[in-house]
């Protein structure tokens, strides 16, 4: 079982990029997904989940307006678009799957975890 993150890159202040997060091994379509980062000397944090269906999401207020998670369960894919970015944005992403159908947003409540893509956001 494993989840591949990808995307990850340099851009500019006010830049966009969208992440993906591809799972192999197993059937995550009825999974629930989130996006987690982890920015230099910071504890990880949460930054998006969604639903199994796509039909529920939530994010963290400091990207609230600027990131838009979905996904595609035919793909077994998860896609963060992520716009508007800061400096602060800067951070190691991660996604993660929990065998459940809801929305979570704490990271005990997610099973597996992928590698990790990093994002370098310049000012």
């Amino acid at each position: 079982v494993q989840l591949q993150a990808s995307g990850g890159g340099l851009v500019q202040a006010g830049g966009s990029l969208r992440l993906s997060c591809a799972a192999s091994g197993r059937t995550f379509s009825s999974y629930a997904k989130g996006w987690f980062r982890q920015g230099p000397g910071k504890e990880r944090e949460f930054v998006a989940a969604i639903n199994w269906s796509g039909t529920s999401t939530t994010y963290a207020d400091s990207v609230k307006g600027r990131f838009t998670i979905s996904r595609d369960n035919a793909k077994n894919t998860v896609y963060p678009q992520m716009n508007s970015l800061k400096p602060e944005d800067t951070a190691v992403y991660y996604c993660a799957a929990a065998p459940a159908p809801l929305v979570f947003t704490r990271k005990d409540e997610y099973d597996y975890w992928g590698q990790g893509t990093l994002v370098t956001v310049s000012s």
